[in-house]
């Protein structure tokens, strides 16, 4: 795989904006919202998602710089992959009427829109090279699962739950259920998606390998190129120079 600094410094940017937003929120609400707390903040799905995301990025753009993609890396792109995927249609659902403590406008977006978008974008340029199969991809959901769990068991003990399905005091059990369903079928079908979406690899041009084409076109090589040579060229009296 040929360097691809472009490719690099978008990741770059990007992890960067993630992370100036995840932690600027941070800090604007343990120093300006009364009760916030940092165990709270970082039990958002949103907020562990980018996280997940930003390093992604900035891993797969450190990668990208030095011409390589390992194949754990394919693998860590299509979980961020879902997962944002997951925050920022989920989001635009269910949730962007409802407070999730992101008080700052421009963090809002940059969670909840921007890197989702960004991410999805990231992974269609630069599809793995190896197809990813759907049970491979089943793999990504044992976080979402491990999230509802985790959000389940520590809410009676926080007296708090990071989302309103997520709270059965609103609605009871039942309600939490069939909305985790809801989403986790929903969820299945992101990873089933972007496993699918490996099978394009042909068709899609991978960033490098297009570089890498546009280069040997310039040099003339190639498998049209005409050598002179061969069982078919004229090498008698009568050829033609």
């Amino acid at each position: 795989m040929t360097a691809n600094k472009g490719l690099a410094l978008f990741r770059t940017w990007f992890a960067l904006l993630g992370f100036v937003a995840v932690l600027f929120q941070f800090l604007y609400l343990m120093q300006n919202v009364p009760g916030a707390s940092a165990g709270n903040y970082f039990s958002y799905f949103t907020i562990e998602s980018n996280i997940i995301a930003f390093v992604t990025l900035g891993i797969a753009a450190w990668f990208a710089w030095k011409g390589a993609s390992p194949r754990w890396l394919e693998l860590l792109r299509g979980a961020a992959t879902v997962y944002m995927t997951i925050t920022g249609i989920t989001y635009s659902l269910l949730l962007s009427d409802v407070d999730v403590n992101t008080p700052l406008p421009w963090v809002n977006v940059v969670l909840h829109y921007t890197v989702p978008t960004i991410i999805v974008i990231d992974w269609l340029v630069d599809l793995p090279k190896t197809r990813i199969s759907i049970r491979t991809s089943l793999l990504w959901l044992a976080f979402p699962l491990a999230y509802l769990v985790y959000s389940l068991i520590r809410g009676p003990f926080a007296d708090w739950y990071p989302y309103p399905f997520l709270d059965p005091r609103l609605g009871g059990y039942g309600t939490v259920a069939v909305m985790s369903v809801l989403i986790a079928v929903a969820a299945f079908a992101f990873a089933v998606i972007a496993a699918l979406s490996t099978r394009l690899q042909n068709l899609v041009p991978h960033p490098a390998t297009a570089a890498a084409g546009t280069r040997v076109a310039g040099t003339g090589q190639g498998p049209d190129r005409i050598t002179g040579t061969g069982p078919g060229t004229a090498t008698g009296p009568g050829s033609v120079s």
